[in-house]
C-alpha cells in the first residue's frame, strides 16, 4: 500500500499555495504602493517629522528683535481708589478742621515708553543667535527628513528581500514535490522503497515549516514598515518589487559632501550659536543706556481737610544708565563657560565629520564588495538553478540518486540567499551613503 497518497500531496500543495498568496494578495483593502509612494505617507504621517516642524515654527517666532529685547516697552496703569476717612487737622493759623466720615477720591493713569538704546551690542548677539537657532532647527528638520527616507528605503527592501527568500524557498519546495511525484511513480512500479518516500515527505515537510517560518519573518518586516509610515499595523500589504543598485556611486564624492550632511550643518550653527553667547555674556560687563518716558495724570480729591483737589497732568522723559562695577566675578566666569561650550560645539563637530568620514569608507567599502560579489553569485545562482532542474531531469531517468537531489536543492537555496543578501547589503549601503552625502530624494 503506497504509504503517502495523492489527496495528501494535493492537499499540502493546495495549503502552500494558499499560504504564499495571502502575503501578496489579501482582500480588497490590501494596501499596495511602490516605493515612491510609501516615502510620501512617511513624510506625511512621521510624528518626528511633525515634532521637527514644530520646532522649526518655535524657532521662527522666537526669532524677533522683540524676543532680543530691541524694541521699545510701553506699559499703562491705572486706578481709582475711593475712601472714608475722619479727618481731624489743627493748622499754624488756628484753624482746626474735624469731620467724621469725609469722603476721598484718588485717581492714577499712567503711560510710559522705554527703550534700549545701548547694552554693549547685546540686543544684536541676541538676534543673531536667535536666527541661527531657526537655521539650526531648519537643518534639523532636514536631516529627520533623510532618516526618516532612509528607514522607509531600507525597510522597503527588507519586505522584498524576505519576500523574495519566499520564492527561492518555493522554487525548492516544487523540486521536492516533484521529486516525491516521481518516487511514488516508481513506488507504483516496484522501482522504489518507503524509505526514499518517507525522506521525500519528511524533506516537503521540513520546507513547509521552513516557508512558514519565512511568512512570518515576512510579515513582521511588513509590520515594521507600517510602523515607520504609522499606518494600521495590522493592515494587509502586497508589495512586488526588485532591488536595484545604484553602481554609481564615487567614494571622493561622498567624502566631499559630508560638509552639506544636514547634521554637520548643524553642527556649524550650534558653534555659531556658541560664539554668539560669548558676545551676549561679554556685554553684561557694558554699561546699559535706557530712555524712558511717560505720560501721567493723578487727582486726589478729599471732602476735607487742607488740600480739597491736588490735580497733576503732564509728560516726562529721562535716561537711565546702568553700570556694572562689581559682582563677585560672575560675568567673567560666564563668558569663561560660553567659551568652554564654544570649544565643545567645535570639538563635537569635529567627531561628527569623523565618525561620517571613517563609516562612509566602510559603507563604501561594504557597497563595493557586495557589488563584486553579487555578480559573481547571480552566476551561481543561475547555474544552481540550472543544476537543479538537469538533476531532476536525471533523478526521473534514474541517472540521479536522491542524495543529489538534495545536494542540488541545497545548493540552489544556499546561492538564493546569498545573492538575496548581498543585493540587500549592497542597496543598504546605497541607502546609507545617499543619507550621508544628503542626496537621498
Amino acid at each position: 500500500m503506497n504509504p503517502i497518497s495523492n489527496k495528501t500531496i494535493k492537499t499540502v500543495i493546495l495549503l502552500l499555495l494558499v499560504s504564499v498568496e495571502a502575503l501578496s494578495q489579501q482582500a480588497g483593502d490590501t494596501l499596495r504602493f511602490t516605493l515612491n509612494e510609501a516615502i510620501a505617507i512617511a513624510l506625511k504621517n512621521s510624528y518626528e517629522i511633525q515634532v521637527a516642524k514644530n520646532n522649526v515654527d518655535i524657532s521662527t517666532i522666537l526669532n524677533n528683535y522683540g524676543i532680543a529685547g530691541g524694541l521699545p516697552i510701553i506699559t499703562g496703569a491705572l486706578s481709582n481708589t475711593e475712601q472714608v476717612t475722619d479727618v481731624n487737622q489743627e493748622l499754624n493759623t488756628g484753624v482746626k478742621i474735624s469731620r467724621r466720615g469725609a469722603t476721598g477720591n484718588n485717581t492714577q493713569a499712567n503711560l510710559s515708553a522705554g527703550i534700549l538704546l545701548y547694552n554693549g551690542q547685546r540686543v544684536v548677539s541676541t538676534k543673531k543667535r536667535l536666527a541661527e537657532t531657526q537655521f539650526q532647527s531648519t537643518e534639523l528638520l532636514n536631516a529627520q527628513v533623510q532618516n526618516t527616507i532612509a528607514q522607509v528605503m531600507t525597510s522597503y527592501y527588507d519586505v522584498v528581500r524576505q519576500l523574495s527568500y519566499i520564492n527561492t524557498i518555493q522554487t525548492s519546495i516544487e523540486a521536492s514535490q516533484k521529486r516525491l511525484e516521481i518516487l511514488q511513480v516508481r513506488k507504483s512500479a516496484g522501482m522504489a522503497n518507503n524509505a526514499d518516500l518517507f525522506q521525500a515527505q519528511i524533506d516537503l515537510n521540513t520546507l513547509t515549516q521552513t516557508l512558514m517560518d519565512q511568512q512570518m519573518v515576512a510579515a513582521v518586516a511588513k509590520t515594521e514598515l507600517l510602523r515607520l509610515l504609522t499606518l494600521d499595523a495590522k493592515a494587509p500589504l502586497a508589495i512586488r518589487d526588485t532591488i536595484m543598485v545604484d553602481q554609481t556611486l564615487q567614494l571622493d564624492a561622498i567624502l566631499d559632501r559630508i560638509t552639506v550632511n544636514a547634521d554637520v550643518k548643524a553642527a556649524d550653527h550650534q558653534i555659531r550659536i556658541n560664539e554668539l553667547l560669548v558676545r551676549e555674556t561679554a556685554a553684561l560687563r557694558y554699561p546699559t543706556v535706557r530712555l524712558n518716558t511717560a505720560y501721567n495724570y493723578s487727582r486726589n480729591q478729599t471732602g476735607a481737610g487742607l488740600t480739597l483737589l491736588n490735580q497733576v497732568v503732564g509728560p516726562n522723559a529721562g535716561i537711565a544708565i546702568g553700570i556694572p562695577i562689581y559682582n563677585g566675578s560672575i560675568f567673567k566666569r560666564q563668558k569663561q563657560v560660553a567659551e568652554i561650550n564654544t570649544n565643545n560645539a567645535q570639538i563635537q563637530k569635529d567627531v561628527l565629520v569623523r565618525d561620517y568620514a571613517s563609516g562612509t569608507v566602510k559603507m563604501y567599502q561594504t557597497y563595493v564588495s557586495s557589488l563584486q560579489q553579487l555578480a559573481t553569485q547571480k552566476e551561481n545562482y543561475d547555474l544552481s538553478r540550472q543544476l537543479l532542474d538537469l538533476t531532476l531531469q536525471r533523478f526521473q531517468l534514474i541517472q540521479a540518486t536522491i542524495i543529489d537531489v538534495r545536494e542540488a536543492q541545497r545548493s540552489f537555496e544556499d546561492a538564493g540567499y546569498r545573492m538575496i543578501n548581498l543585493n540587500f547589503a549592497a542597496k543598504s549601503a546605497e541607502i546609507e551613503l545617499k543619507r550621508i552625502s544628503n542626496t537621498l530624494q
